[in-house]
């Protein structure tokens, strides 16, 4: 029987360091159709992408005129080993600039593009130099190091759109950024990206796995997201809810470590209801920070997991309504009454 291809894949290319996970052409154009309007006059880098085959290039570089940008820059990382013979360096990082001047050619040949004298990694200093020209950061960083990858973003204040695993929600580092309405979800995550193409030395994991029809190996571990710093019109969209707190208290446990109630599914989060709620961490994939305030993600007020009767259901994370101005009649009044 086929094996569910979930958080096993992605961590065994985490303990192996290869990431090799490649986004397809069509995830690319479901999300980016989102933002077609962030782009114009902007330089754009996916740095984490061999000009030659990678979908991100693909994209910016068939839709540059559409999207009115700047330039794109895509640079390669590679794996610098040493010939036991000669100790010389046979392979090298590389870069290339497409700006549009280059007519109908698109795809760079091995003489348009530019070696790095290092490895190319996103971390060197050859890497940094471009980054700092760069507006907008596009790609799918490696797994194993996007703390560290979106830690540089942070650092040198850019805007990004990169695909991560789900779990990167609970990383400290990363809930800290959506905490402070510094980062937050895309348009698509879980199914709503496909897959990823994957090398010959990777197994197809899970019922979903397969070859299209261009021979490329593509699995799905249905858990992975957009994160990004641009803004979308879906950001600011209220939840609508529905749902009743009082008559329906046993629905509603209370925390044994916080004052606040537990909610299994943002679709059930009440509407009477203007104390801390306890939410699952897919709440913020629709999550409006007009709407609702994040408290803190998982803790209790003795810094233990929050818990029900001594058992703690998956991490969740702590929010309170917001309470808005009416436009009107400056009269304040809960944001779900407005739904």
């Amino acid at each position: 029987m086929a094996r569910k291809a979930t958080n096993k894949l992605l961590q065994k290319a985490k303990e192996s360091k290869s990431d090799e996970f490649y986004t397809q052409l069509s995830d690319i154009e479901n999300e980016l159709k989102h933002y077609k309007d962030r782009f114009k006059d902007k330089v754009v880098y996916c740095n984490c992408d061999d000009p030659r085959t990678s979908n991100f290039y693909e994209y910016f570089s068939s839709n540059f005129k559409e999207l009115r940008l700047k330039k794109i820059i895509a640079s390669c990382y590679r794996k610098q080993e040493r010939d036991l013979f000669n100790n010389k360096e046979f392979e090298s990082g590389f870069f290339y600039e497409y700006s549009g001047t280059q007519g109908e050619k698109i795809k760079p040949s091995a003489n348009d593009i530019i070696h790095f004298k290092g490895d190319g990694d996103f971390r060197s200093s050859e890497s940094i130099e471009l980054l700092k020209q760069a507006d907008i950061i596009v790609t799918n960083p490696p797994f194993s190091l996007f703390r560290k990858y979106v830690d540089q973003l942070v650092k040198y204040d850019k805007k990004f759109l990169i695909i991560g695993n789900i779990n990167a929600i609970t990383y400290k580092e990363i809930f800290k950024l959506i905490k402070g309405n510094k980062a937050w979800l895309g348009i698509n995550l879980g199914r709503g990206i496909s897959g990823f193409i994957v090398p010959e030395h990777y197994e197809l994991y899970g019922t979903e796995a397969r070859i299209d029809s261009l021979g490329n190996r593509i699995v799905s571990p249905n858990n992975c997201l957009w994160l990004t710093n641009l803004d979308t019109s879906k950001r600011h969209e209220n939840i609508t809810l529905t749902k009743k707190y009082f008559g329906n208290e046993i629905e509603y446990p209370y925390y044994d470590n916080y004052d606040g109630i537990n909610v299994n599914r943002t679709k059930d989060i009440p509407l009477d209801y203007e104390g801390v709620l306890g939410v699952p961490i897919t709440f913020l994939h629709k999550y409006n920070p007009e709407q609702f305030e994040i408290i803190k993600f998982r803790k209790g007020n003795d810094e233990k997991d929050l818990s029900i009767n001594g058992k703690c259901p998956y991490f969740r994370i702590l929010i309170k309504k917001r309470i808005q101005k009416n436009r009107t009649d400056d009269t304040k009044i809960l944001v779900s009454d407005l739904s």
